[in-house]
């Protein structure tokens, strides 16, 4: 386990409410009822649960709106991480530091502009050919398997053709963030979005590069655990 990022102090709360999209009501430790930002725009399938212990960060920016972000839920005793902005900040330090099983590269670009009117998450250069790697957070779940998408994707569907198309001039890498510590395999959602899944495994054939990513989100901090394994059939 090695540990990638800490988080400034956080407190600690129950969530009250999620609702339209980016409010969260959570009701901190002292009694106080804060709204929070939610920073994540999807369904958060099993992760907005009503009564769940929550944690939250607080900025002193007073140009913010809310000065509360939502930062992590309790499920199952276990942390899962919510705010979708978080992964980028992880994996480009994981990134800088060489932890990923990405071969050989010098630099490091983020938010690379690609394909059609697109922008890739990060492009490592400087080894035998670029690499354009997009990051997916990922936290539905039946543990042990995590699952991407948890919604129909319109957006993540055009990132795999457009991460196809680069092949085989490039290296392309869909990088899926696991935001919890309990699982260990990683499939991709049919359920819920089958349009996605026949995507990825066309492109997987293709010769495009699938890297589950296992990460513990604690309110401490954010640590790499390693590759989770791959279920496509």
């Amino acid at each position: 386990m090695t540990l990638i990022y800490q988080y400034p102090p956080l407190q600690p709360g129950i969530l009250l409410k999620r609702y339209k999209r980016f409010f969260a009501d959570v009701e901190l430790t002292d009694g106080r009822v804060v709204t929070a930002h939610c920073p994540n725009t999807g369904p958060m399938t099993c992760i907005s649960t009503p009564q769940s212990l929550v944690q939250v960060s607080h900025s002193e920016d007073p140009k913010r709106k809310l000065a509360y972000t939502w930062e992590m839920i309790q499920v199952n005793k276990i942390w899962v991480g919510v705010n979708t902005a978080m992964p980028n900040r992880v994996i480009k330090l994981a990134l800088q530091q060489k932890l990923l099983p990405l071969g050989e590269y010098q630099h490091v670009q983020a938010e690379v502009r690609y394909g059609q009117d697109s922008r890739v998450d990060f492009c490592l250069t400087g080894g035998h050919k670029p690499t354009y790697v997009e990051v997916k957070s990922t936290t539905l779940a039946e543990p042990p398997l995590a699952m991407f998408p948890d919604t129909e994707t319109t957006r993540g569907q055009k990132h795999l053709r457009e991460l196809t198309a680069l092949l085989p001039q490039a290296r392309a890498v869909m990088l899926y963030f696991i935001n919890r510590e309990d699982c260990h395999v990683f499939a991709p959602g049919d359920a819920h979005d089958p349009e996605y899944g026949r995507l990825l495994r066309l492109a997987i054939v293709q010769g495009l590069e699938v890297l589950p990513c296992r990460f513990a989100v604690t309110p401490t901090g954010i640590s790499y655990l390693g590759i989770a394994d791959i279920q496509i059939t």
